[in-house]
């Protein structure tokens, strides 16, 4: 079979921006035996990529940085940023090459970067790999944050070798290929403006603007429309990972997108008993970074980001916009939570509710995906009691009290029981990548070379609200040794 030769047509707007703005670094080449150990077909969609039309050598030569793309330019970008609430002023890409940026036939623009592909300028004193652990839980999470509606970045695929990386033991390396929109963080404009270069903090802020938001270049003042918009999309963002009860761990300005994405998937974690105080990330021992902590810290960085604009909006105006923070995140959060619990629109008795249910699963450590999927089963006209989903409470009486006021507010609510189960069950997950389901995978894929756990949790996580009866296994109590696991930033 004759194989097309693997090129894409590559814009690299970024990379035509001064060199202020990133660094030229070529990716490390892998050793031999280099193998792809997983492939998204459906991100491949993203580049108008047919894998089955090429060399499957070529896919893994390009993709583990081995070879070059056509017309790659093969960057990494500056950036600084606050980590746990400390000024970093020099960061950037330790570990990840942007090849370019491809426009598909939708007219979507996609970054692609290598994660793991070697040292750059900005490794400090990392070796600038990716080890397989972490690469497949990226890989795996980012696929189903983006399949429960969550804006994200996406993965397109994963190469490894048997080159050996040092973290807490030896493992071995891999590549993630990520795709993004843009790679821009809030940490890309705190870089400029604590260096006092407005000139070039100015040229970033147009290029985002003209790149990701051409809507808002005829608005008064599109830097404040811009600031605007990503309070807003972060709001949202914020709103949605508290509502399937995910905890991202290291929420640095860095780490913050400013097109409102899900970016860097280190020490992540979704709750498995509803603890709001939940830390998931293991060196982050005063709980910065903790489950309820996540909306204030969203809006700590957000100020950050509103600093970087202080040369060209007045500090009065930045503050109004900051002050809408709460009210977006609010009204994204009760809404979702309407949705839920089955409500239409969210209001007093519905943001009620969630309170009150939420107290009694705090008091009772009860799984948070496992008791609102088991809500969608509940029957308003009935006086019976789910005694599965009642015995996930320790107070039991508390719970049918709840219970009792919940059906009687959807009698209020007047609609049929089936089409309110069905609307409920494409909002409450059945299915998400809780850390000991990623753990078994890794293991499997490290101790075995068996990457089947990869491609069975990719099936399930990318439909996460189907029911799929043959891996109902993934949606059991999660054993007892999963609070055992320990993630952190070297995750």
């Amino acid at each position: 079979m004759t194989h097309t030769p693997l090129t894409f047509p590559l814009s690299n707007s970024f990379a035509n921006l001064p060199d202020d703005f990133y660094a030229q670094v070529h990716p490390t080449p892998l050793h031999n035996p280099v193998e792809l150990i997983h492939f998204n077909h459906r991100s491949a969609e993203l580049l108008d990529l047919e894998p089955a039309q090429y060399d499957p050598d070529e896919l893994i030569a390009i993709f583990s940085g081995n070879q070059p793309l056509n017309d790659a330019a093969n960057i990494a970008m500056r950036y600084a940023g606050h980590q746990f609430g400390h000024f970093v002023p020099q960061l950037g890409d330790g570990r990840a090459i942007m090849l370019g940026e491809t426009t598909n036939q939708r007219g979507e623009k996609w970054e692609i970067q290598l994660k793991g592909s070697g040292m750059t300028p900005f490794s400090r004193m990392g070796d600038g790999r990716a080890v397989l652990r972490s690469t497949i839980r990226e890989y795996l999470c980012s696929e189903a944050m983006f399949a429960l509606g969550i804006a994200t970045t996406r993965a397109l695929c994963i190469t490894g070798s048997e080159d050996k990386v040092y973290r807490e033991r030896i493992e071995t390396a891999a590549v993630l290929t990520r795709l993004a929109p843009s790679h821009v963080r809030f940490g890309s404009l705190e870089y400029f403006y604590y260096r006092d270069k407005h000139e070039q903090l100015k040229q970033l802020i147009d290029y985002v603007i003209e790149q990701h938001y051409p809507e808002l270049a005829g608005a008064d003042n599109p830097i404040l429309a811009l600031l605007d918009e990503v309070i807003k999309r972060t709001a949202k963002l914020i709103a949605q990972w508290q509502s399937v009860g995910f905890c991202h761990g290291v929420m640095n300005t860095d780490n913050m997108s400013i097109l409102g994405l899900t970016l860097d998937y280190g020490p992540y974690g979704f709750l498995d008993g509803y603890n709001p105080r939940h830390i998931c990330n293991h060196t982050d021992p005063h709980g910065r970074y903790a489950y309820d902590q996540q909306p204030q810290i969203a809006l700590w960085n957000l100020a950050c980001l509103a600093q970087t604009l202080l040369p060209f909006i007045s500090e009065d105006a930045a503050k109004e916009s900051l002050n809408r923070y709460w009210h977006l995140f609010n009204a994204d959060y009760q809404q979702i939570m309407a949705n839920k619990l089955g409500f239409e629109q969210f209001n007093e008795t519905s943001t009620k509710l969630t309170d009150a249910l939420l107290k009694l699963m705090q008091l009772s450590q009860t799984d948070f995906t496992r008791v609102f999927r088991a809500l969608c089963n509940v029957e308003s006209n009935s006086d019976q009691s789910d005694t599965r989903l009642r015995d996930m409470f320790v107070d039991r009486e508390g719970f049918d009290h709840w219970l009792s006021d919940y059906r009687a507010a959807l009698k209020q609510h007047a609609r049929a029981d089936a089409e309110r189960q069905s609307e409920m069950k494409l909002v409450n997950p059945k299915y998400v990548l809780r850390n000991y389901l990623a753990q078994a995978a890794i293991e499997k894929a490290e101790q075995e070379k068996d990457y089947s756990e990869i491609d069975n949790l990719m099936q399930v996580l990318q439909k996460p609200f189907d029911e799929w009866p043959q891996f109902e296994h993934y949606a059991a109590q999660p054993p007892q040794w999963a609070g055992q696991i320990e993630v952190s930033c070297s995750s």
